[in-house]
């Protein structure tokens, strides 16, 4: 089999850490019986996303939200399954924690963090401390990235991504607007690369979770009470080889811009832009 499987979580999320560890592994375990390498969680899975399950950090015990992380991390060694857990992260009091995307490996280590770098105005003001650095990490040689909910609005981190030479990037939110589904699909074809969007149970009335090709198109979504969906990601897909194999590459060489400079001309009827 060529690719690689993903598993993309579309469950709902409460405000107990317990109760959501306890949805967390069994998706996992679903996911791995459907031989996924990878399985993906919305924005706040773990702890509760602020604004909605959290009104104030007071509410969260840490203490259980650790606990929690560990037995996650222990059953991504035991099943050899990737995850990527949407949860708050806990700084040093007096700071806010960061909005996170937790990267755990199929050994069970935490080989690295997403921090949410562009927060909405309430999140900055009254919730979290704001990320700065892109996360890219790769699996059976396919590269991933991370991005979060209203990061959706920056064409730059998209554009970066695609820079960093993503093949599927992982966007967990809790989204606010239909228009959310609009603009990922519009990236993904934008950039030619694949976007896995885990949203919450609670936001299914505005956009499904799913996996968006290179094409602008679903592959595949969570529909119904489904909270889980596993596809294959395959580079070698002979119906992506538009998208993959011609206008990535060849976007990528425009932006670099040799092959206009290199074909400027001297022309008076060039510079003169008001002559007929």
């Amino acid at each position: 089999m060529t690719g690689i499987r993903v598993g993309i979580a579309q469950p709902t999320i409460s405000a107990d850490a317990r109760a959501n560890g306890k949805t967390v592994r069994a998706l996992m375990r679903d996911a791995a019986a459907k031989r996924a390498r990878l399985v993906q969680f919305p924005e706040g899975m773990l702890t509760g996303y602020a604004k909605e399950q959290i009104a104030d950090w007071s509410q969260v015990d840490w203490g259980v939200v650790r606990k929690e992380l560990e037995r996650i991390m222990a059953l991504a060694a035991e099943l050899k399954l990737w995850v990527v857990l949407g949860s708050a992260h806990p700084l040093t009091p007096p700071h806010r924690p960061h909005n996170s995307l937790y990267v755990i490996s199929d050994d069970g280590e935490l080989v690295d963090r997403y921090d949410k770098r562009f927060l909405s105005h309430t999140e900055v003001n009254n919730f979290y401390s704001p990320g700065f650095e892109p996360v890219v990490f790769d699996i059976d040689g396919y590269r991933f990235g991370c991005m979060i909910c209203v990061e959706i609005n920056f064409p730059h981190l998209f554009s970066q991504y695609e820079r960093l030479g993503v093949e599927c990037l992982l966007l967990s939110a809790y989204p606010v607007d239909a228009i959310f589904e609009l603009k990922a699909r519009a990236y993904a074809a934008i950039n030619c690369y694949w976007i896995a969007m885990s949203l919450p149970a609670q936001t299914l009335d505005l956009a499904p979770s799913g996996l968006i090709t290179p094409a602008g198109t679903y592959a595949a979504q969570v529909t119904g009470q489904a909270e889980l969906t596993v596809i294959t990601i395959d580079r070698e897909d002979p119906t992506l080889t538009v998208p993959l194999t011609h206008a990535r590459p060849w976007r990528t060489t425009a932006l670099k811009g040799d092959i206009y400079r290199t074909r400027a001309v001297t022309d008076p009827r060039s510079t003169n832009r008001t002559v007929l």
